[in-house]
């Protein structure tokens, strides 16, 4: 069930004038964002870790407290409350990120294929390699640093 060029809402509006739904449906599921990540204080590099907010349910992807992550969680990204400067905090493969940087969905994105799985058969999903902060002691999370 692939768009037909042109005519999607995401190459035709700004990322500002979307409707909550259409928001949440550029989300595609990966969960990535939900990984911690660490900034170098020095040149303020950037780095992801395998190790995720003990709010998400890895094997599903998604939050177990959604409606309330950034009172449970007071340093979860608030995207759609985010500058869009601070997208770099992003995953590169990030609909949010993607789009602001005005680059076109990834084929694998399920507004493309039309699919929920394909973020998974595409390799992107966090379900694979993920391991929730609950079991990371703070001082070890530079040894689960990864490239994404």
């Amino acid at each position: 069930m692939a768009h037909v060029s042109g005519q999607a809402f995401w190459e035709n509006k700004k990322l500002t004038e979307l409707t909550d739904q259409q928001w949440e449906s550029l989300c595609d599921g990966c969960a990535r964002c939900c990984l911690l990540k660490l900034e170098d204080e020095d040149t303020s590099e950037l780095f992801f870790t395998n190790v995720s907010c003990h709010l998400l349910d890895i094997e599903q992807c998604c939050c177990r407290n959604y409606q309330r992550r950034k009172f449970l969680v007071p340093e979860c990204l608030l995207i759609r409350k985010m500058d869009l400067s601070e997208y770099q905090w992003l995953p590169e493969t990030c609909a949010y990120r993607l789009l602001s940087e005005g680059k076109p969905l990834p084929e694998w994105h399920p507004l493309i294929t039309g699919n929920r799985e394909s973020v998974e058969i595409a390799g992107i999903s966090v379900s694979g390699f993920a391991v929730s902060e609950e079991f990371i002691h703070s001082e070890q999370i530079q040894e689960h640093i990864i490239d994404l």
